[in-house]
């Protein structure tokens, strides 16, 4: 039986454990052998760390072994967002030091399903061996899928899951890290005496599974620290910042006495960094947001967010390659792997380990 390793987001003030190694039933080639090791020896990335080398080329150079010369298409949730430019980033590294041929791929808006199951068809027209898939819906791209899977073609789904089969899925627990942010949000609350009242989750896309999750996360470990705070609305913002920032200043003038925001995405947190700093909020209103980009990262320097929860895509990318590549080769990749997030903010935001997932390497689709 396969298995595979998870962590729950750090604190702080906490340290990466080290994942025990993953093991399977079958004897690897010498890049295989490499590719799972990864799990095992970059134990900083399991525990929520991301890499700190450039992007690589889409194939060729890397490691030889059965993996080389394979071709494994990526396709990601959105061609304009930095979240996904870095998931592209890790995968293209890995096709780099492994010898794997990838491709990169991915709809203009995260909104855009039909580009998206389009992007699969075109990806079995092509006859790509392999497929590493974020994709925007749960159930909207099973049948796209289960085509190319037919057609002989491995697919990885990463950080949403999707209700039909797959080789292996790579992505965050993502009631783990919501409900650390529900904690983290009574931490604020509690620090500045404010133990009753509301907060507001601004989400990005109803429906998504990934989100979904987050915010019951977030709602459980809000609960559990502070029963006496609710999560009296969510708002969705169908991933537009303008319209998030609108959203939040709208639930800010509403109710005066509003204690926070949980924003589930970095579109969201910008959103609601932007609404915070035009009210003249920070540090009375708490925020604490998903993911990390430019934006987000000058919002928790400035204080309009208090704290972030980050994942790292480019671990979803670079795992979810080798993961294709040893499905192609017929091994046998872990089913479930999760690497984890960190609570970055303040205090902690210029920390080596931290700084590499705020500031990550990114690239484009199709470059």
């Amino acid at each position: 039986m396969t298995t595979s390793t998870a962590e729950e987001p750090r604190t702080v003030e906490g340290k990466a454990r080290r994942a025990g190694p993953v093991r399977t039933r079958t004897v690897f080639s010498l890049s295989l052998v490499l590719a799972i090791a990864l799990v095992t020896l970059v134990a900083g990335v399991v525990g929520g760390r991301a890499t700190g080398s450039s992007s690589g080329s889409g194939g060729g150079g890397g490691v030889a072994g059965a993996v080389g010369g394979k071709r494994v298409d990526v396709i990601i949730k959105a061609s304009d967002s930095s979240f996904w430019q870095v998931m592209l980033a890790g995968a293209k590294q890995a096709g780099g030091d492994f010898g794997i041929r990838v491709s990169t791929f991915g709809p203009t808006s995260e909104t855009n399903i039909d580009q998206q199951v389009q992007l699969v068809e075109n990806s079995i027209s092509r006859g790509a061996q392999g497929i590493v898939i974020a994709a925007n819906s749960s159930g909207a791209l099973n049948s796209a899928i289960d085509r190319a899977r037919k057609a002989g073609i491995k697919v990885i789904t990463v950080d949403t899951r999707v209700t039909t089969a797959s080789e292996g899925f790579v992505g965050t627990d993502n009631v783990k890290a919501g409900s650390r942010a529900g904690q983290r949000m009574c931490e604020l609350l509690t620090s500045r005496g404010k133990t009753s009242g509301a907060v507001m989750i601004e989400s990005s896309v109803a429906g998504i599974q990934s989100l979904v999750d987050r915010d019951a996360g977030f709602r459980q470990g809000l609960a559990a620290a502070c029963p006496e705070v609710t999560a009296a609305a969510e708002r969705y913002n169908n991933n537009d910042i303008n319209t998030a920032a609108s959203q939040v200043n709208d639930a800010l003038t509403s109710n005066s006495a509003l204690l926070g925001v949980f924003a589930d995405n970095n579109t969201s947190g910008v959103g609601a960094a932007r609404a915070i700093k035009d009210n003249g909020l920070a540090g009375k209103v708490a925020v604490v947001a998903f993911d990390s980009d430019a934006q987000e990262n000058a919002a928790l320097a400035s204080g309009t967010i208090d704290a972030l929860v980050v994942q790292n895509p480019y671990f979803f990318g670079y795992q979810g390659v080798l993961l294709a590549g040893m499905a192609i080769v017929n091994r046998i990749p872990p089913r479930d792997i999760d690497p984890g997030a960190v609570v970055a903010d303040r205090s902690n935001m210029r920390d080596p380990d931290v700084k590499l997932l705020l500031e990550p390497p990114t690239a484009k689709a199709g470059s």
